[in-house]
C-alpha cells in the first residue's frame, strides 16, 4: 500500500526550485505540513517545533537542506544544546527531506474539506488537552471526520482494546463494557480494527455514546475495509474518525504502533479486553503505563491464548482486574452517579465474519531483519514497483537509511530492482530462485 499520489498539476515548484509553494509562515497550514513531513511519534521533529514553533522550525529545515553547515551555525537551534544533538537533527532532515518536494498541505486540506472534516492543532479549544502529556511525541495535527470537539468526546472517556483475532467470549465482554460505559456517560476510544476495537465501537453507538476511532492511515481510507460501515457511521454522527497523518496516507505497520499511544494518551483509562501474548494491544498498555494512566485488563479462560497478554499485565502488576463496566468506571476515575451496572445484559453486536477477513502480515524473515528492514517492507507497493526517492518519502527515512534496507532484503531475496525501481520479491519467486540455486 503506498501513499495518494496527487494529480500532476498540483505538483508544485520544488524546494530546490525556489521554496515552498504555500503559505509556510501560517501556523495551521505549517502544522499540517508538518504531519505530511515527518512520521508520527517523531521526537526530533517534536523537539524542533516545540522550540521553534512549526512555521520556524519548517523554514529551518529548507535551509538546513540547502546549507547544513549553516542551519548549525543559526542562532535558531543553538538553545537546544544537548536535547537534540546535532548529528539527530541532521539525521532528521535526512528523512524529512524526500518528503519536501511535494509538500504542500493544501491538497490534502482540501481532501478533507470534501469530506466534510476538520483539522485541529495544538492551542485550538477541542484539541484534547491530555494529549501534551506526551511531550515531543504530541501530534502536530489530527485530522478529524465526525464530531470535531474532541476535547468534549473524550473528556469522560475509556479506551477499550484488544486482539484482532478476538474470540466470541471477548467480543462479547468488548461490547458489553462499551454498553455499560454508554450508560455511565463515557465514551469509547479504540482503534477501528476488527475484532476487540470493532466489537467496543459497535457497543458504545448501540448504547448512544460516542466512540472516537484513532486510524493509522487517513480519514479518506476508512481501513480496515471490513470496518468501512462502522467507521462511516462515526464519521457521520456516532462520533469521530481521527488520524495524525492526512488523507492519503497508508496504514503501515510502525502507524498502528504510533497510533496506540494517542489512544492512550487521549483517554482517562485503558483496558485491554483479550490480547495475546504478542497483540499490538499490548503497546497501548505500555504506553497507558508510561503516561501514569489507569491499566484495567480482563482476565479470561487459563487454558485461552487470546488472554495471555492480559493475563501477563495482571501476573507483572501493571494492570488492575476488571470485569464489568462498575469497575471500569471506577478504574477511570470518580463518578457521581450509580456505578452499578444494569440488570439487562446486552448481546455482543459485533460482526463474527470481521475476523475471518484475512489481516496483511509481514513475512517471518523480514521481521527478522529488524525495525528497519520492516519499514522499507511496508512501503515497497503491494503490485507494482518504485523509485527509490518514491520509497523515501513513503517510508520517511533518509535516502542512505532506504538503501540500507533495501539492500538487506535484496540480500535475503525480499526485494528486487528493474531499471531502477523496486519491488518486493514473492515467496513462490523466492523458493524457485533457491530452487534453481541448488540443482
Amino acid at each position: 500500500m503506498r501513499e495518494l499520489e496527487m494529480e500532476p498539476e498540483d505538483r508544485t515548484r520544488s524546494v530546490g526550485a525556489g521554496g515552498l509553494p504555500f503559505a509556510a509562515d501560517d501556523p495551521v497550514l505549517a502544522r499540517a505540513a508538518w504531519s505530511r513531513l515527518a512520521e508520527p511519534a517523531d521526537a526530533v521533529a517534536g523537539t524542533l517545533v516545540a522550540h521553534l514553533g512549526a512555521p520556524a522550525a519548517l523554514e529551518w529545515v529548507v535551509g538546513a537542506v540547502r546549507d547544513p553547515a549553516r542551519a548549525l551555525r543559526g542562532s535558531a537551534v543553538e538553545p537546544l544544546g544537548s536535547e537534540v544533538a546535532a548529528d539527530r537533527l541532521m539525521e532528521g532532515v535526512a528523512r524529512w527531506a524526500p518528503r519536501l518536494d511535494r509538500l504542500d498541505p493544501r491538497r490534502e486540506l482540501r481532501v478533507l474539506e470534501r469530506l466534510g472534516g476538520t483539522l485541529l492543532v495544538p492551542g485550538d479549544p477541542r484539541w484534547p488537552a491530555r494529549l501534551a502529556a506526551l511531550g515531543p511525541e504530541e501530534p502536530f495535527a489530527l485530522w478529524v471526520r465526525g464530531e470535531p470537539d474532541l476535547t468534549a468526546l473524550t473528556e469522560r472517556s475509556v479506551a477499550l482494546v484488544g486482539a484482532r483475532a478476538s474470540s466470541a467470549y471477548g467480543d462479547h465482554v468488548a461490547s458489553d463494557l462499551a454498553a455499560g460505559l454508554a450508560d455511565r456517560d463515557f465514551a469509547v476510544v479504540s482503534g477501528g480494527a476488527y475484532g476487540i476495537d470493532a466489537a467496543a465501537h459497535r457497543g458504545a453507538v448501540a448504547g448512544g455514546a460516542p466512540t472516537v476511532a484513532v486510524l493509522a492511515g487517513g480519514v479518506d481510507r476508512l481501513y480496515p475495509p471490513g470496518n468501512q460501515d462502522l467507521l462511516r457511521r462515526l464519521a457521520d454522527g456516532a462520533g469521530a474518525v481521527v488520524s495524525e497523518v492526512p488523507p492519503g496516507s497508508a496504514p503501515f505497520k510502525q502507524r498502528f504502533l504510533a497510533r496506540n499511544r494517542i489512544i492512550a494518551a487521549a483517554s482517562c483509562a485503558t483496558v485491554v479486553v483479550e490480547a495475546a501474548w504478542r497483540s499490538g494491544a499490548l503497546s497501548t498498555a505500555r504506553h497507558a503505563t508510561r503516561l501514569l494512566r489507569p491499566l484495567g485488563a480482563v482476565p479470561g479462560a487459563v487454558t485461552s491464548g487470546t488472554s495471555t497478554g492480559c493475563h501477563a499485565l495482571l501476573r507483572d502488576g501493571a494492570a488492575v482486574c476488571v470485569t464489568d463496566a462498575a469497575e471500569v468506571a471506577e478504574l477511570a476515575g470518580p463518578y457521581d452517579g450509580d456505578a452499578t451496572p444494569p440488570q439487562a445484559s446486552r448481546e455482543a453486536t459485533a460482526g463474527r465474519a470481521a475476523r475471518a477477513v484475512s489481516r496483511r502480515r509481514i513475512p517471518a524473515d523480514v521481521e527478522a531483519l529488524g525495525d528497519r528492514a520492516r519499514q522499507v517492507w511496508d512501503a515497497l507497493p503491494a503490485r507494482g514497483a518504485a523509485t527509490v526517492d518514491a520509497l523515501a518519502r513513503t517510508a520517511g527515512l533518509a535516502p542512505g537509511e532506504l538503501l540500507a534496507g533495501l539492500g538487506a532484503l535484496e540480500l535475503r531475496g525480499l526485494a528486487g530492482q528493474e531499471a531502477g525501481r523496486w519491488r518486493r520479491v514473492r515467496r513462490a519467486a523466492r523458493e524457485a530462485g533457491r530452487g534453481a540455486s541448488e540443482g
